[in-house]
């Protein structure tokens, strides 16, 4: 065989001679995402923890955008595009609660060799998980004060915090169906306040789901969609309470919290109550 049918059976050569950055740098920008670790401490292991805790933060930035989009398809009553979005943040939180695995092993001696390296760092700190939770109605504006030295940050946690949840818009998506939600509930609520169970929201998704084969199968869709993110959420804050049970016992969290007492409380919490409580009555 002849050397150019030869090389005329390798494959391609990719392009390899930019004159700049490549492409691929361009759009990623991996250069700057993989010179962001700077570890305060000469142990070893503070930079997984370091490293897990910023993918952790590029997670949270995914889903909230995830919710965001649902949330705006919701206020048009575009329940398809609603619920693609709450389906792709499913396989997102599945990875983000798999970021809990890399530290789920830290022995207390293990983390206090370079726990002081965090100050009065803690995760309760993250605008953006603060966003996330405002989108799934846990609303707290005392929860804005550690940013006001950010103004950006800042602004944009208050604009959260006085527009409505994406658990809101599923509501009010009830009430827009025929489903018997109170004004007291749609608009006269105060929507920077953490949401509270009701009666009639319940009523609603229990006909929802005891319809679901006569007309109201989008919208058992929707639950399902959105119930599928609340056990998510609740398997997250179970693995990050187990993750501090771990490494550090009961002592109080680095951010000054009651650390393993105050994440217990919060694991208890349901997200989306309603969903959870009228399964007891279809």
């Amino acid at each position: 065989m002849s050397q150019e049918a030869l090389e005329s059976n390798e494959p391609e050569t990719p392009h390899l001679d930019f004159a700049g950055t490549t492409p691929y740098e361009d759009y990623v920008r991996a250069d700057v995402l993989t010179h962001l670790q700077h570890t305060l401490s000469d142990d070893p292991g503070e930079m997984v923890f370091l490293v897990t805790t910023q993918v952790m933060e590029l997670w949270f930035t995914v889903i909230v955008h995830e919710w965001e989009t649902a949330a705006a398809a919701l206020r048009g009553d575009d329940l398809p595009t609603a619920i693609a979005a709450l389906k792709r943040s499913t396989r997102e939180l599945e990875a983000l609660n798999a970021s809990w695995k890399p530290l789920g092993q830290l022995t207390p001696a293990q983390f206090n060799s370079y726990r002081s390296a965090l100050g009065e760092g803690s995760g309760f700190q993250s605008a953006m998980y603060r966003r996330m939770e405002f989108l799934l109605g846990e609303k707290s504006a005392s929860m804005l004060v550690p940013h006001r030295g950010a103004p950006r940050v800042h602004a944009e946690l208050e604009k959260a915090l006085h527009e409505p949840s994406l658990y809101d818009e599923v509501v009010r998506v009830l009430g827009r169906r025929g489903y018997p939600i109170p004004d007291a509930v749609l608009v006269e609520r105060d929507i920077s306040l953490p949401y509270a169970p009701s009666d009639a929201v319940e009523a609603a998704w229990t006909a929802v789901y005891s319809a679901e084969g006569d007309g109201d199968g989008e919208l058992a869709r929707l639950g399902e969609a959105l119930t599928d993110v609340a056990e998510l959420v609740w398997r997250w804050r179970n693995d990050h309470l187990v993750a501090t049970r771990r490494a550090m016992g009961a002592k109080t969290g680095t951010g000054g919290s009651a650390g393993v007492a105050w994440l217990e409380k919060r694991a208890r919490k349901n997200v989306f109550p309603e969903l959870w409580t009228a399964r007891s009555h279809v």
